[in-house]
């Protein structure tokens, strides 16, 4: 007697894909793949968030790496200067204690690089101007700068004093770029003198 085998039905899941489901009693796989709209927009707030508060900060650190060399180009001067008034008695200009500014010169009282520019107007004098935007530091300003005093006693000894420049107003912005700048006459009795609103030499 001929009997006639039956066909094996395979069961499907409605409105999923008859090749991917399984027959028997085989668990039911299927790969998640992309996001949704909701997740894209939880990240796009993320970094939005993210980019708001490092920014700021990141042209913040990048304004005073620039500024960075106002320090060691006026550390650099008032040890020569120092020098020169303990040997002479008396403040020279640049050329006279051999003072050479960072970046190009222009002349012998005159220095500049990128962003900055460092020049004298008479002797014992050093300023700084920066020529570009640093932040909230206006182009062109005369915020740093020293004035050196020669004190010579009785005996024709003595020392120097350094006077440094107000920073009073906007130049704030500018001097805070260089927290170490003001550190600099700390030897030499320090003080604070004239505005920083000037021009160059």
């Amino acid at each position: 007697m001929y009997i006639r085998k039956r066909k094996r039905v395979e069961r499907s899941i409605p409105g999923r894909d008859p090749k991917k489901c399984v027959t028997n009693n085989k668990e039911y796989t299927m790969k998640k793949q992309g996001f949704t709209l909701i997740e894209l927009m939880v990240v796009i707030v993320i970094m939005g968030i993210l980019a708001a508060v490092a920014v700021p900060k990141l042209f913040g650190m990048i304004a005073k790496s620039k500024a960075s060399e106002v320090p060691t180009a006026a550390g650099t001067w008032i040890n020569l200067q120092d020098a020169y008034v303990t040997e002479k008695n008396e403040v020279g200009d640049w050329n006279s204690v051999g003072y050479t500014g960072p970046g190009n010169r222009v002349n012998t009282s005159k220095y500049t690089t990128t962003n900055f520019e460092y020049y004298e107007e008479s002797a014992g004098d050093w300023k700084a101007k920066n020529v570009v935007v640093l932040n909230e530091c206006k182009a062109n300003s005369v915020a740093w700068g020293w004035t050196a005093t020669a004190n010579t006693n009785n005996q024709g000894q003595g020392g120097m004093t350094l006077q440094q420049l107000s920073d009073t107003g906007d130049l704030k912005y500018c001097t805070g770029l260089t927290p170490s700048f003001s550190t600099l006459g700390q030897n030499y009795k320090a003080q604070t003198t004239g505005s920083g609103n000037g021009g160059n030499g």
